[in-house]
């Protein structure tokens, strides 16, 4: 892996304006294989979905528990995951969930599980509508936080590794809560400090009405290290809540220099990867801010 010639965010605006003018048909030119972009946002979610399904599947198939990281964010995969689970009886019995991040209180532990904003308790929720033979077991459903920051390695290590890192792709370029910092595809799982990109546009699509003083400060995230340790990486960038912000950073997923101030460039230099992305985010700039 190589150095990061990145030390701000200023020295990308060239790369940027370059490549916020392409359009779908040249994106997909230039990227090939490694970027599949899907008519509209429903379809996204419906691959997401699909493709966690299939990992399941080939895990049945092989009588061997499969390990997965997956993000509380996007979301709406996951209904249509519980249709395709509840229609063909897939459990999830015999997988290994480790979910990416959660918001950390002021003390610094984890929020409770009845905060609005708690990853866990809303996966819990979505997991327990779910028919009871179909239910991971509770030890089989990890998030990261004070109390298994240092295990967490060593349960990946014991299950002979991560098969899919599943995840969306921040404003700033973050997986998981993996924001900028210099050497982050070397961090492991930690609690971090959310810069205020990250927050500002959290507070307006959390349903919370843009309320920055009383967001979240920090969380508990896995480390780049555990996410592009994964055998593949399947991530998905789409724009939402009628914004137009992932343009730009999808363009620096598939096609940017790989650099410490927008960790997902470093998912380029994985052998097996994946980003999915909708038309509309797809498309070019409409504004160029040259």
């Amino acid at each position: 892996m190589q150095e990061s010639r990145w030390a701000s965010t200023g020295q990308r605006s060239g790369e940027i304006l370059r490549l916020n003018a392409l359009g779908a048909t040249e994106l997909q030119r230039r990227v090939g294989a490694r970027l599949r972009i899907v008519d509209d946002v429903r379809e996204l979610h419906t691959h997401f979905a699909h493709s966690v399904a299939e990992l399941i599947r080939q895990g049945a198939a092989a009588r061997r528990p499969v390990a997965m990281i997956l993000p509380w964010g996007p979301v709406a995969q996951y209904p249509i995951l519980g249709q395709l689970l509840q229609r063909e009886s897939l459990s999830l019995r015999n997988s290994r969930l480790f979910f990416m991040d959660e918001y950390a209180a002021p003390a610094g532990d984890v929020v409770r599980r009845s905060h609005p904003l708690s990853f866990r308790g809303a996966a819990e929720r979505w997991l327990g509508s779910l028919d009871a033979p179909l239910q991971p077991r509770r030890r089989d459903v990890i998030f990261p936080g004070a109390s298994n920051a240092d295990a967490i390695d060593r349960r990946i290590r014991d299950l002979g590794g991560i098969d899919v890192c599943f995840g969306g792709v921040g404003v700033h370029g973050h997986i998981a809560f993996n924001e900028p910092e210099p050497g982050v595809a070397r961090t492991g799982v930690r609690l971090v400090a959310l810069n205020e990109f990250t927050r500002t546009i959290n507070s307006i699509r959390s349903g919370v009405g843009g309320d920055l003083e009383n967001f979240p400060r920090a969380a508990w995230t896995l480390g780049m290290r555990q996410c592009l340790g994964a055998r593949r990486v399947q991530l998905y960038c789409r724009s939402d809540c009628g914004l137009d912000w992932a343009k730009t950073v999808l363009r620096l997923a598939v096609l940017g220099e790989p650099g410490d101030d927008y960790p997902v460039t470093w998912v380029r230099d994985h052998p097996d990867h994946l980003v999915v992305t909708d038309r509309a985010t797809a498309e070019p700039v409409s504004v160029a801010l040259s």
